[in-house]
């Protein structure tokens, strides 16, 4: 590890693991705050691919930074062997964990959403596409504001420049991106949407046993709306999950689009569409 990241920053305990690296937390004794530090060990990267990854991931939370909605990057440091990025300290419960233990009501998947679709419109206005929007990437900070995590899958976008490849994770991916053609931003919407429909439902809006099983069924994009779980979900709701979970890529909302939805500027109280 960087003998300067430890000379100006004392580690603490891990707080996290991933495919590549460890979270630690860790202390900055000049200003006396807590960060978090993810430390990613180069030489375990499996090809060129995550290690262009690992290249962009710093200097798109750089230029995205600091939105009130998207996890802050604070410094870096760099050896032949490491890449440690410095970043705000959020809470250790993801939305993912908040989400298995219960549906939202509409007001509170409302404000989560809204402030979602704050981060990926930022995100959209200046060229990058996040590409793997899920409820684990989804932390909150000591003010419980939603914060967008993990950039290592972004890409960057343009009225020239489209995006390829399959990235992302079987349940949120939008159809475009496994049907192995050229793609959009809108993939981020796609994935928001099913990260609305998950809170309001308790399930996924396309399941199955398998990662290629769940594949077909968002190939097929099937949206249903099961009487016994979404009785009690307002009309609205359901209009803007049918806008945003949209296989017609030309005829779903973009994220600024959203925003403006009744049921986003009602704050999810307004059950009708007026």
């Amino acid at each position: 590890m960087c003998e300067t990241l430890k000379n100006k920053y004392q580690l603490c305990e891990e707080i996290g693991r991933g495919r590549f690296g460890t979270i630690f937390r860790c202390f900055h004794p000049i200003s006396n705050e807590f960060y978090a530090c993810k430390t990613i060990d180069k030489r375990v990267l499996a090809d060129d691919t995550d290690r262009e990854c690992l290249e962009k991931e710093p200097k798109f939370m750089a230029l995205l930074s600091p939105h009130p909605n998207i996890v802050r990057i604070f410094d870096v440091f760099e050896t032949d062997d490491f890449l440690s990025m410095v970043v705000e300290l959020c809470q250790p419960i993801t939305l993912f964990d908040r989400i298995i233990n219960r549906p939202f009501l509409e007001t509170e998947a409302a404000s989560i959403m809204k402030q979602l679709l704050e981060a990926i419109a930022h995100c959209h206005r200046l060229g990058i596409a996040h590409r793997d929007i899920k409820p684990d990437n989804l932390l909150f900070d000591s003010r419980n504001n939603l914060k967008v995590a993990d950039f290592g899958s972004a890409e960057w976008f343009g009225e020239d420049r489209s995006m390829s490849g399959i990235v992302g994770t079987p349940y949120y991916v939008a159809p475009e991106v496994l049907m192995g053609r050229d793609y959009n931003e809108k993939v981020d919407v796609w994935s928001c949407g099913v990260i609305l429909y998950i809170m309001l439902a308790g399930i996924p809006p396309f399941y199955g046993e398998s990662s290629a099983e769940i594949f077909e069924a968002v190939l097929r994009a099937n949206l249903r709306f099961p009487t016994r779980v979404f009785r009690s979900v307002s009309p609205a709701a359901k209009d803007l999950l049918r806008k945003m979970i949209c296989k017609d890529v030309s005829r779903r909302l973009s994220a600024e689009q959203a925003l403006r939805h009744p049921w986003i500027l009602s704050g999810g109280e307004r059950g009708d569409l007026s």
